[in-house]
């Protein structure tokens, strides 16, 4: 792998397509490598707009608008970050030869919309996963949960992420409110929802799977300790690594998680989310992406699931390896505001091992993750204490 002068005619480009505090990340690692990087996301002065070499806002569902854009950067690699895209350009423009996305056309078409994900897992490779159907109006909504879905059950959005219109309906009287919320919070209106049994299950896992080449330049896959996280409202609050689980359950959540990122194809970090009830495991869903529970990683790994991913993309050699246990805990913005002021940095990082990451993001609402706080201990349960402190001491007022 060459990687030229950034900012000179030998770059090596990469565009990132979404740029949140996950793009960013991913900007910085890509940044340390030499590589030249675009930020486009859907609004001004997002995260990795800060930190990118060039940065644009624009619609990325919008054809004209996006093959504008790639027209003009001419970028060697585009790096998805988020679903609202049209796949159908990039498509488009990855036959043209001159581009990659990464980490291939069919995994961002598939994963960015949950119906083409879930019909590759349960019906193309035959997984496990929890009982699901496809709504397309309220009424077909409900009839597939009193036809065999039941109650409780989850309504989602066909593409949407961190928990946006997702609903947990336990009664007929909710059914409504749940297709307006699913039908109007999604990344993009599709006029569909998936919604899915709840399974018995002990805890939620990510297995961030990273397929990068080898010694030899042979694609190799490899797993990164497993993630546990804790939700609220379908968005994630505090992750932790490692996850304990049995020796039987951890094998066949690789075995899953393999299957799934060998179908999808390409090179690339992917977060795998899977349940598990003892050695049982059920797959959920999948991010071709860093995952918003491997910002753990960020103090618990050697390398982070951003440098991972910056480096699989690249062909360059992957390490693992857990360094230390570790967790994360969100920090909310608490209030609505464009001039967000956070107090308390320094209690914070007082913590024994903690780190804190801000964002950036220009505009703050009550439930918007602002921030995240991190911490390693000699356990995960240590760890999470210290996290949970950590992003307790950090508060936020308006600034006006």
């Amino acid at each position: 792998m060459n990687i030229g002068t950034p900012l000179s005619p030998v770059a090596t480009r990469v565009m990132l397509l979404g740029s949140g505090e996950l793009g960013k990340e991913v900007i910085i690692a890509l940044q340390r490598l030499g590589v030249e990087v675009i930020a486009v996301d859907r609004y001004q002065n997002a995260p990795g707009h800060q930190v990118a070499h060039r940065a644009y806002a624009i619609d990325m569902t919008d054809p004209i608008a996006l093959r504008e854009l790639i027209d003009k950067e001419n970028p060697h690699l585009i790096v998805p970050e988020i679903e609202a895209l049209n796949t159908q350009l990039l498509a488009e423009v990855e036959l043209a030869g001159h581009t990659r996305v990464v980490p291939t056309v069919k995994a961002v078409q598939l994963t960015m919309n949950r119906e083409g994900i879930r019909r590759l897992a349960a019906e193309e490779l035959k997984l496990p996963t929890s009982p699901y159907a496809f709504a397309d109006s309220e009424q077909s909504l409900r009839t597939a949960i009193e036809s065999g879905i039941g109650y409780p059950c989850f309504i989602k959005p066909t593409m949407s992420s961190s928990g946006k219109g997702q609903s947990r309906i336990t009664s007929p009287e909710q059914i409504a409110a749940a297709w307006e919320y699913a039908a109007t919070a999604g990344r993009v209106n599709q006029g569909k929802v998936i919604v899915e049994g709840q399974i018995d299950f002990d805890y939620e896992i990510t297995l961030l799977t990273v397929r990068a080449l080898d010694a030899e330049g042979k694609v190799e896959t490899c797993f990164c300790e497993p993630i546990g996280h804790l939700q609220e409202k379908g968005d994630y609050v505090e992750s932790w690594q490692p996850q304990p689980m049995t020796a039987l359950a951890l094998g066949r959540a690789q075995e899953i998680a393999r299957a799934v990122t060998e179908s999808l194809g390409g090179l690339g970090l992917f977060g795998v989310e899977l349940f598990v009830k003892g050695d049982q495991v059920w797959f959920s869903e999948v991010s071709p992406r860093p995952h918003d529970t491997g910002m753990v990683t960020m103090g618990s790994q050697r390398f982070s699931e951003f440098d991972l991913h910056a480096r699989a993309i690249l062909g360059l050699p992957v390490n693992v390896a857990l360094s230390r246990p570790g967790a994360s805990a969100v920090i909310y913005g608490g209030l609505d505001s464009s001039q967000l002021v956070f107090e308390g940095v320094e209690q914070a990082l007082a913590v024994p091992e903690s780190d804190i990451r801000l964002f950036g993001k220009p505009e703050s609402f009550a439930r918007r993750r602002m921030g995240v706080a991190l911490a390693t201990a000699d356990d995960v349960e240590e760890a999470r204490a210290r996290a949970r402190t950590a992003a307790k001491l950090v508060k936020t007022r308006d600034g006006k």
